[in-house]
């Protein structure tokens, strides 16, 4: 008759190895979720640093645009300066017309560090039914807040400057604001909303006065006066990218230790 030998079972060892199991398992768990959770970190850091990256590439592509026209200053046919489809487009243009209700106030405006409002005027050529707001430049508010009295010319004026996109809208909040025959305070400016308004369509650019006319107010062609410039986009991606690298350089650190422990 053949006996049978089983090992003893050390019950007091088995406890032990599933005690460590148990122990073990929250820490790696722990673990998991800071490697993951810093991982997420660094792809967003790093998506930041390309994002400014590439506003800075779009703004200095901008620069270059506008400095080229500047220095051609070759006027465009009339048909382009009103074209609709045109929205980003930067031209030199010599207009003539007539100013029409209503004058327009864009809140909200900085120049040389101070904060007013950019006056905007609507110009109607003859035989066009589209019309092209003019920048006449900036004003301070004056005392009051009130809207500030401002005579243009009644006869027909010829004009020169540069054609551009309007101001950036950014975030809309509330309603397009109603605009007739008076002057109007806007926080936006926006020739769509304007133009779904009524009978009246502006063009999608507007002309920004050529600074050495004598008509306006205090003006410049700096297409980039309320925004960040190129070099300031590039700042901010070297700091997102330096955020990344510390974390990642902290998640290799902490996993090395991880490893000897």
């Amino acid at each position: 008759m053949v006996s049978l030998h089983y090992p003893p079972i050390l019950s007091g060892s088995h406890e032990l190895r599933l005690a460590k199991v148990k122990r073990s398992l929250p820490r790696r768990l722990r673990t998991i979720a800071v490697v993951v959770l810093c991982a997420v970190l660094v792809l967003g850091l790093s998506l930041l640093g390309f994002w400014q990256l590439d506003r800075a590439r779009q703004k200095q592509a901008m620069l270059s645009a506008v400095e080229l026209v500047l220095q051609q200053r070759r006027p465009v046919a009339l048909a382009q300066v009103l074209d609709r489809n045109a929205r980003d487009d930067f031209a030199w243009a010599e207009v003539s017309g007539h100013f029409v209700a209503p004058l327009i106030f864009l809140d909200n405006q900085q120049h040389q560090g101070r904060a007013g409002l950019r006056l905007y005027a609507p110009l109607a050529q003859p035989g066009e039914q589209t019309r092209l707001l003019v920048d006449l430049g900036w004003l301070p508010w004056p005392d009051g807040r009130v809207l500030p009295h401002v005579q243009l010319p009644v006869a027909p004026v010829v004009l020169a400057g540069l054609l551009a996109p309007p101001p950036s809208v950014g975030v809309r909040m509330g309603a397009a604001a109603a605009i007739g025959r008076t002057p109007v305070l806007l926080t936006r400016l926006d020739p769509d909303e304007l133009s779904a308004q009524g009978d009246v369509h502006y063009a999608t650019r507007v002309l920004r006065l050529d600074p050495a006319q004598t008509l306006g107010y205090a003006r410049d062609l700096n297409v980039l006066a309320n925004t960040l410039p190129p070099e300031r986009h590039r700042g901010y991606a070297v700091q997102w990218f330096a955020l990344a690298a510390a974390l990642s350089s902290l998640l290799l650190w902490h996993r090395s230790r991880t490893q000897k422990s």
